[in-house]
């Protein structure tokens, strides 16, 4: 049940009052309902969201109401320095704007920004700086939701906020529901990225579906292995559609759960035990002591101090001791260390510095890849978590497709770019770059993303169809043709096979 797109008259004139507030510039809309700047009458910023009826079916209403009605119960009670705080609320009685009239408007804390604005613009295969510290504060405010008898509903990082002074607070509570028991009641809604598998089978009843705590603790182990890995999602996939059938795959024991490599060590128990399979295990995990675990982390012992007294430093900014103690509940010693971006390596110098061989699958540095494609093909390769996708396998079946030439062109056969995508097939696979706004098969980057993609789909498929041997080669000849040609031929088809012997040169010659 999707909501209609807000029209230019559904929205707040400037100046519009609001329960003692003013209504200011346009921010966005969600799926339910839209966000405006606004002041106090001091002039203290503020935002607005603004729920309205109008031009919503029946039954669209029933749900926004509920939705409401939810998000106003629990904003009143929200009461954690990490928690979106409800400051007013107010009914529109305005009959002279139909769009408006019986609208309710929630009047809360304005942030800066939000998660999903960050992870836009971060580097995949990088921490999002302060990452340690943002989830540290989300652990808090979802630690006391859950001992508070809620459930969020709808954590993902549209929803975790970033006031100006950085401090991230979680927000949008319309899903967010008081727990009977052992679970709660939401309509069925939610986003595919962050709902856990049980969601896709449960059972929509007449007072909606079951929620419990578990739930949440999925999202916030998709959330930190996106934080912690610069946007790479811990299940694989084109679309929001293929990542969730991923992780379905997985919580049947047809998959295994595969970290992307990026993921810093300390936090891979965390991710582990919030994205278990099932929701008991979950359940019996304490998050809380998980984060404190990984966000605090012991040191060498101070010369002349006694053996087993180690000093514990910290590797998040001021804001996060707080956030740690409320969500573990300990005493830590601490240190007012900032958080490095790097932990740096032995210093070296002179004939004593020694060469690292690069690790295996690396482009070579003195290869025919050209340098400014280097990071592109890195980075898609970095992404997809098979062993056989490497910087060295994409380098060359880009080699034999175009010869690293993004005008190349194929018009008999519709390819075109370096990748020499088909522009249908590369729509569908296209949808996962690094970036937001129209892709295009000719930008290197995108092309090159796109076939990180489709060829780590390739080695899966081939995979899950029992072949275990040569998967460079089949998935060269799978990008060429298709995996059910690949598993109909038996291996490489015979009308492939110039190309796939070609691929493999490429790739013996830069050591893969």
């Amino acid at each position: 049940m999707k909501p209609p797109e807000e029209s230019p008259d559904d929205r707040l004139p400037g100046g519009y009052p609001l329960a003692g507030y003013r209504a200011g510039a346009f921010l966005g809309a969600g799926a339910w309902g839209s966000v405006y700047a606004a002041e106090g009458p001091d002039g203290t910023p503020v935002a607005v969201k603004l729920l309205s009826p109008a031009r919503l079916s029946p039954g669209q209403r029933r749900t926004m109401a509920q939705m409401a009605r939810r998000e106003l119960r629990f904003g009143r009670r929200a009461d954690h320095p990490h928690l979106i705080r409800v400051l007013a609320v107010a009914v529109l009685d305005d009959p002279a704007h139909p769009a408006l009239d019986g609208a309710l408007a929630l009047v809360m804390e304005r942030a800066d920004r939000s998660l999903q604005d960050v992870l836009a613009a971060a580097r995949p295969g990088t921490p999002v700086p302060g990452a340690a510290r943002v989830l540290a504060e989300v652990c808090a405010g979802l630690t006391h939701m859950h001992r508070a008898g809620w459930v969020h509903g709808d954590l993902k990082p549209a929803n975790i906020l970033l006031m100006p002074d950085g401090t991230a607070k979680i927000a949008d509570f319309g899903l967010t529901a008081e727990l009977e028991g052992t679970h709660a009641y939401a309509p069925p809604l939610g986003s595919p990225d962050h709902v856990p598998p049980e969601w896709w089978s449960q059972r929509t009843g007449v007072r909606g579906v079951a929620l419990r705590p578990s739930a949440d603790i999925w999202a916030f182990g998709v959330i930190a292995h996106q934080l912690l890995t610069g946007g790479l999602h811990p299940f694989l996939g084109a679309t929001a559609r293929a990542r969730s059938l991923a992780a379905q795959a997985y919580a049947r024991g047809a998959a295994p759960l595969r970290l992307d490599e990026a993921l810093p060590a300390p936090w891979r128990a965390v991710v582990t035990a919030c994205l278990a399979a099932e929701r008991e295990e979950r359940a019996r995990g304490d998050l809380a002591a998980l984060v404190a675990r990984a966000t605090v982390r012991p040191t060498e012992a101070r010369p002349g101090q006694p053996a087993g007294r180690a000093v514990t430093a910290r590797a998040v900014t001021t804001r996060a001791v707080a956030a740690l103690l409320g969500c573990a509940a300990v005493l830590l010693a601490l240190t007012g260390a900032p958080e490095p971006t790097a932990a740096p390596g032995p210093a070296t110098s002179g004939p004593s510095r020694q060469a690292v061989p690069p690790p295996p699958g690396a482009i070579p540095f003195d290869s025919d890849v050209p340098v400014a494609y280097r990071g592109m093909i890195e980075d898609a390769a970095r992404r997809c978590p098979e062993p056989e996708i490497t910087p060295a396998l994409l380098a060359a079946m880009l080699k034999a497709e175009s010869g690293f030439d993004p005008a190349a062109a194929r018009p008999e056969t519709g390819e075109y770019g370096i990748a020499m995508w088909t522009p249908a097939v590369f729509e569908a696979w296209a949808k996962a770059a690094t970036h937001d706004g129209p892709t295009s098969y000719w930008v290197p980057g995108d092309a090159i993303a796109a076939m990180g993609n489709y060829v780590c789909w390739l080695d899966q498929q081939l995979k899950h169809r029992g072949y275990t041997r040569d998967l460079p080669a089949l998935v060269a000849a799978g990008y060429r043709t298709s995996d059910k040609t690949v598993a109909a031929a038996g291996g490489v088809p015979e009308r492939v096979r110039p190309h796939v012997d070609k691929v493999l040169r490429y790739l013996a010659d830069y050591g893969g």
